[in-house]
Parts: C-alpha cells; structure tokens; sequence
C-alpha cells in the first residue's frame, strides 16, 4: 500500500530534532509559516505545526492552530483508526485543554497505536500510544481512506 501524501513527506523528517539553545531547527520554524503562526522557536510545543506543516506541504489546508486538539475538527470523522490518519490523544486530563497528534502508521503486538509525530521526544519519530487516550481519528476533506488501510500494520516496537 502506498502511503498518503502527507505521511509519504512526514517520513522524510523522521529523525528531524530541535536545536537547544539560541538557534532553532530551520524546518520547525518554515512550518510555523506554512501555518500562519508567528512562532520563531523550537521550543514551543510543535506536534500540530508537524502535522499541519506535513498537510500544507501536500497541499491540505491545516487548522493553523498551534493546539493538537484543533484537529479534532478538521477533515472527516473516523470510528476506527486508519494508516495515515490523523490521530488526536488528550494529554494529562481527558477533558483538559492539552493533547498530542500525529499520523497513525501501525499499532503494537499489544495493540498500541504507532504514531509518527513531531515533538515526540523532541523529534519526529515513531511513539507507541495507549488507545485509550485517543480523542479521535480524522482524514483529510475530500478524500476517503481505502478500506485496506483500516488493516493496520502490526510492528515491533521497543520503546524510545
């Protein structure tokens, strides 16, 4: 199966990190720009601005929201999680204002969903996720997921 475009472009920055100190990785700074943010650091969190950077870049509008939760409103609603789907996680409190996003790409022999996301250890990278922590899966307006990619993947992960 082919990977999306967006998740074809997000694999590419796999490994991509922040820069301590003064200096600030040129990527995350050009993907506060694709997404209307006035941003000029890599130390604010950059979960959303990796996947709405990941979007803009395929050509998808994003929410321009620096907040992961936007996502809950953007594309179309799934009931199940999709390869290549955008998956929110609430962070801290299930009804808080915090979360996490990112694209599914498998889940775990324990059944754990893979996620590639930015900001995962200050990285992109590939995080397993408790599903339960999941407030929703999205796809992108216009556009339905194939049917074999609601077939995800199984893994092997060991851990960050």
């Amino acid at each position: 199966m082919i990977d999306p475009t967006w998740l074809q472009i997000a694999r590419k920055y796999v490994g991509l990190k922040e820069i301590p100190g003064e200096k600030h990785n040129p990527h995350i700074l050009r993907w506060w720009k694709l997404n209307e943010l006035k941003y000029t650091n890599d130390e604010q969190a950059w979960c959303a601005n990796f996947v709405g950077g990941c979007l803009e870049e395929s050509g998808i509008h994003s929410t321009h929201s620096p907040k992961a939760r936007s996502f809950l409103n953007h594309g179309k609603k799934l009931d199940r999680p999709a390869y290549g789907a955008v998956v929110v996680f609430w962070r801290e409190k299930i009804d808080g204002p915090l979360g996490h996003v990112g694209f599914v790409v498998g889940k775990t022999t324990k059944g754990d969903i893979l996620v590639l996301g930015g900001n995962q250890g200050n990285a992109v990278s590939i995080v397993a996720f408790d599903p339960k922590r999941v407030l929703g899966y999205r796809w992108p307006i216009g556009l339905t997921p194939l049917n074999a990619r609601y077939n995800l993947p199984i893994l092997s992960y060991k851990g960050p």
